[in-house]
């Protein structure tokens, strides 16, 4: 019997990957690992990442932003898929990078110039107060923290001149052209993301919530359907005159009266947009790969093309494979890993 397609995809992938020194199509590596120094235990330590360079064909292409959270329990992710999207673009040094830090913190800057010397990247401060009032408790405690929702403040936070972004978690990893995804047509929508209208939508939301016909009357007029907000092109300049962050602001002041869903940021996302999004194909959103969330079990990949891995879900790659029990999805994540333990690792 022959395998899924969507395994085929990914062990020609893992064949493809080689060593992150390897030259990729339209792109000069420079091989590079010298060891930075760790400055202190709070800071995880990292290899210097290989300078990726533009091809020919990138000359006076346009800029692509892309926008992230930095923080220290998540640092080892965002490394790896600041990685991933500089190795598989044809043109790395055109895309810039915006970090949203809950504090300025030197040391975790430092670090991320110091592995990614060559990175065109900006760090703006989240201020968590924003939201702290405004945040009920979940199912799981990662998606109460205060950074979780500042994608709902991307507009506010970004400069002007900034006017479409890619919004990523940092637990994923790009195998495709970022500049595919940034470039998708949003028509008249104000974000791009895969949809997925065959799961069931009424599990995200209360029975409080749809037994109130004021509440559940927003969906009036519009198909609803669940994308996942891990992984979104946003029109920065629709989102700012439309007025979006005041209307999920709205939702999560409705949240703390009447408890109307059980997640952390994605149901107000849902409440404002699903419905009105434009689809972006499915290959960009792989999700699930952290399993479910509550004990994080394995997940399989889906059938069919990937163009982005997404370990959403309560189990990391970084952890699983530092425990020694990983998944087997773990191990596509595993090459684009940077981190450098400070103690050397004991074999069994």
């Amino acid at each position: 019997m022959m395998p899924p397609a969507g395994y085929v995809a990914v062990i020609a992938l893992l064949v493809l990957l080689g060593d992150a020194a390897t030259a990729v199509a339209g792109i000069r590596v420079d091989a590079a690992a010298m060891m930075i120094r760790q400055p202190s235990d709070s800071v995880p330590t990292f290899r210097e990442a290989p300078a990726f360079r533009n091809g020919a064909e990138c000359a006076g292409g346009d800029k692509v932003n892309v926008a992230m959270t930095l923080d220290a329990n998540y640092l080892r992710g965002t490394m790896a898929g600041v990685l991933s999207i500089l190795q598989h673009t044809a043109c790395p040094e055109n895309v810039v990078f915006h970090f949203l830090a809950a504090r300025m913190d030197g040391e975790l800057i430092a670090m991320l110039r110091a592995t990614f010397p060559y990175l065109e990247l900006r760090v703006y401060r989240f201020d968590p107060s924003r939201v702290r009032g405004r945040i009920s408790r979940s199912i799981r405690h990662a998606l109460d923290q205060p950074l979780n929702y500042a994608r709902i403040y991307l507009a506010d936070t970004l400069p002007p001149d900034v006017r479409r972004v890619i919004y990523l978690d940092s637990d994923v990893i790009v195998v495709d052209d970022i500049r595919t995804l940034f470039s998708v047509e949003l028509a008249d929508h104000v974000v791009g993301a895969p949809e997925y209208c065959h799961a069931n939508f009424t599990t995200y939301f209360t029975d409080a919530f749809w037994n109130d016909p004021e509440l559940s009357g927003t969906f009036n007029g519009r198909r609803p359907c669940y994308f996942n907000t891990g992984v979104m092109v946003m029109d920065v300049d629709r989102w700012r005159t439309g007025g979006y962050t005041r209307r999920v602001e709205g939702w999560m002041a409705v949240q703390k009266q009447k408890r109307i869903y059980h997640l952390g940021s994605l149901p107000p996302f849902l409440l404002v947009l699903a419905g009105d999004i434009q689809a972006v194909d499915h290959r960009w959103n792989q999700h699930g790969l952290g399993g479910d969330n509550v004990k994080g079990r394995c997940r399989g990949l889906h059938p069919g093309p990937i163009s982005l891995l997404h370990w959403s879900g309560k189990g990391k790659p970084w952890h699983r494979l530092d425990a020694r029990r990983p998944c087997s999805v773990d191990y596509l994540w595993a090459p684009y890993d940077l981190y450098r333990p400070t103690s050397p690792v004991l074999e069994e």
